[in-house]
């Protein structure tokens, strides 16, 4: 073995560790969090505004070019962020695992929101380090391995997790072998990864007026928080009151007022990194058009999944061992699949044509999750599938699910995987190769608001409406982004044809 082929080997393993270290902690405060929040009888309408806790996925480019400027002690720039977020994580997940988010509601959000931002910021830095790590040559294999390592870690933690807490009828065991997994993680980070050559500055500005600006946008939105709030309790609301919509009205106008003050301040405080990189692209010539096509786009689709969980458990009937199979393990499976259907497809079609079927198909397999609350479970009958018995401790028997599932299953994630497709390669047309890491760490926040910000608006829907009517709404939701891609259709064209990508963070 030669050591080009060595160092390619051990490149590529790095790759791998780190695509399952960013894969595993999304769904432990998403899907996961859900059936957990729903089996301990949290009231629907709670878990939809637990949604919330996915916030930081919105706003990493904020503190990405912090990422970027400073250097943690001994280990290096990429490296050694990687190992503080994935040491933290480790230690968060178990310090969640022994809350109750019935006994300790506000301790346990808290802990879903730092697991959030270390996740989000564990993100930003991997994304760095495949970029400063592989030669040109290596990018499509690695993005590749990358890709499969974040789905499978997905199976793991949104999948087989369900499994395990319907067997061991415990889910702080499951989050505390969570834990040990991520730690694993973190030790190979430590004693195993490559190091790469340091990268370079974004702009030559000082590091510590950086630091100044940062702290200033924090300040703005702690500012605009209180600033909202005060006010609507002015006009004699109370944000306390039971009525679920005055307390979406808080969350909505809490979020409007900050956003904007956080941006007035870095601005004012020469936060110069991220000032330049955001001038740089809506300097582009209809970039606010874009930033609506990138949150209309997957807004029908985030609609439809923010509450699958609780809907397949409590609204449908399933078991969690059931929901594990079909939903986390079979669906992102399908998901990798209509993924590599999409890129197919993209090597005949341009990126425009792409991106109006997919978003079609998108808005139509929302249907599937209407005739499922419309029928009710078992309405096509039963299927035998395997019981996984090579990860699943003590499952003896096959599990038995509903044709109509695993058919609603495959339509939603075959075409949301054919989706991300058109969707990233979208992404990455509109980067500043200048600032790529913080305009696609942007662009890629705001494609992950309707993930978030839907959540606590679907769970006050669902209750109000019932679940026919939330998956028919869900569906008019969706047809907006598919206008926006037709009145867009010569700008998409002007962006030329990119190489279709597989990777994106949901």
């Amino acid at each position: 073995m030669t050591a080009h082929t060595l160092g390619r080997g051990w490149r590529l393993f790095a790759i791998l560790v780190l695509g399952f270290a960013s894969g595993l902690p999304l769904a432990l405060t998403g899907q996961a969090m859900q059936a957990w929040l729903t089996i301990d009888g949290v009231d629907l309408a709670t878990i939809g505004f637990f949604g919330l806790v996915g916030v930081p996925y919105t706003f990493k480019f904020l503190w990405a070019p912090l990422m970027d400027r400073f250097e943690p002690p001994l280990l290096g720039r990429r490296r050694g962020w990687l190992v503080i977020t994935q040491f933290a994580l480790a230690a968060l997940l178990w310090w969640m695992s022994t809350l109750s988010p019935i006994g300790t509601p506000v301790l346990f959000a808290a802990a879903a929101v730092l697991i959030a931002f270390l996740s989000a910021s564990q993100d930003v830095v991997v994304d760095a380090y495949r970029t400063d790590l592989l030669p040109e040559e290596e990018r499509g294999l690695g993005a590749s391995i990358h890709v499969f390592a974040y789905r499978l870690a997905m199976i793991l933690s949104g999948g087989i997790a369900l499994i395990w807490a319907g067997q061991w009828a415990s889910w702080p065991r499951v989050y505390q072998t969570m834990s040990f997994i991520m730690l694993g993680c973190a030790v190979v980070s430590l004693l195993a990864l490559p190091r790469v050559s340091a990268a370079l500055k974004p702009l030559d500005s000082d590091p510590k007026r950086e630091l100044v600006g940062f702290v200033a946008m924090l300040a703005g939105v702690v500012a605009g928080y209180f600033i909202a709030r005060q006010t609507l309790i002015l006009f004699g609301l109370d944000p306390d009151d039971a009525n679920r919509w005055i307390q979406l009205l808080f969350i909505l106008a809490e979020i409007a007022v900050a956003l904007p003050l956080a941006a007035w301040a870095a601005k004012r405080a020469g936060f110069e990194t991220l000032n330049r990189s955001l001038s740089s692209y809506f300097d582009q010539r209809g970039a606010a058009a874009f930033l609506a096509l990138i949150i209309l786009y997957k807004l029908g689709d985030a609609f439809a999944g923010s509450l699958t969980t609780p809907f397949l458990i409590k609204g449908m009937g399933f078991s969690q061992e059931e929901v594990g199979i079909a939903n986390k393990v079979i669906g992102l499976w399908l998901t990798i699949l209509g993924a590599f259907i999409g890129g197919l497809i993209m090597m005949r079609l341009a990126l425009y044509r792409s991106l109006l079927l997919f978003g079609v198909l998108q808005l139509v397999s929302n249907f599937g999750f209407y005739l499922l609350a419309q029928l009710g479970k078992g309405a096509w009958g039963a299927v035998d599938v395997p019981a996984f018995d090579w990860v699943i401790v003590s499952l003896a028997d096959p599990a038995t699910l509903d044709w109509l599932l695993l058919t609603v299953i495959a339509g939603e994630n075959i075409s949301g995987g054919m989706g991300t497709v058109a969707f990233v390669a979208l992404l990455m047309s509109l980067c500043n190769q200048r600032f790529t890491a913080t305009h696609y760490a942007m662009l890629s926040a705001f494609a992950a608001v309707g993930r978030i910000y839907v959540s606590p608006l679907s769970g006050v829907l669902s209750q109000s409406i019932g679940w026919p009517a939330f998956f028919l709404f869900s569906i008019v939701v969706a047809v907006p982004g598919v206008v926006m891609v037709w009145w867009l259709r010569e700008a998409i064209h002007r962006l030329g044809r990119p190489q279709p990508v597989t990777e994106v963070d949901d």
